[in-house]
């Protein structure tokens, strides 16, 4: 069987744990016994599980890859396709109602609950073309929809129960139904977002 560590698996597991302390307040390196301590923390275990799912597509075992994908369902009220590419250090701190479908998500990204991800309509082979994309180092609010094919940038931020049916630009703020941009996040050299 391949290796978990070959996989990627082990590498994005270990951004996943380390954004959520990074956020959590923690500057240090996290160390291998609290990676290990943190895959049992009940904000982590659905990513650990998206994460198995994940592994288990891309190597062509899909009866485990939907076993992981249905507890997500089952014990925390979200659904994720394998399907999509998703970036380490993903943040779910809530995770009832969400439901994830986009093509791909970027790293460092935070999705509250009830957010939707997905196309504008049915779409049951899960055709890339229609799904949104979503940057790195996006914050996606409570109740927001990102339905059909958006490309959300780097830096972006979305509103709780917004509505997004239009790109929005990196560093930007949409907002509202349907979503607006309100504001924009110039990137400086005193926010730490530079690249």
């Amino acid at each position: 069987m391949v290796c978990l560590q070959e996989s990627g698996f082990v590498k994005k597991l270990r951004s996943d744990i380390e954004y959520y302390h990074q956020i959590s307040g923690e500057l240090r390196p996290v160390s291998r016994l609290k990676l290990i301590v943190s895959c049992f923390n009940p904000r982590l275990v659905p990513v650990v599980f998206l994460r198995l799912s994940e592994f288990f597509y891309r190597y062509r075992l899909g009866l485990l890859s939907k076993f992981f994908s249905m507890l997500n369902v089952l014990f925390f009220g979200i659904e994720v396709s394998p399907k999509v590419q998703i970036g380490g250090g993903l943040f779910l701190p809530h995770t009832v109602g969400t439901v994830i479908g986009a093509e791909r998500i970027g790293e460092n990204v935070t999705v509250m609950q009830g957010v939707t991800l997905g196309a504008k309509e049915p779409d049951i082979q899960f055709s890339a073309a229609t799904r949104p994309i979503i940057g790195s180092h996006v914050v996606i609010g409570a109740g927001a929809k990102i339905i059909g094919r958006v490309i959300v940038g780097d830096y972006a931020k979305i509103g709780a129960n917004a509505v997004v049916l239009h790109d929005v630009p990196p560093y930007a703020v949409a907002v509202g139904v349907p979503a607006r941009i309100v504001m924009r996040q110039m990137p400086n050299e005193n926010n730490g977002h530079n690249k």
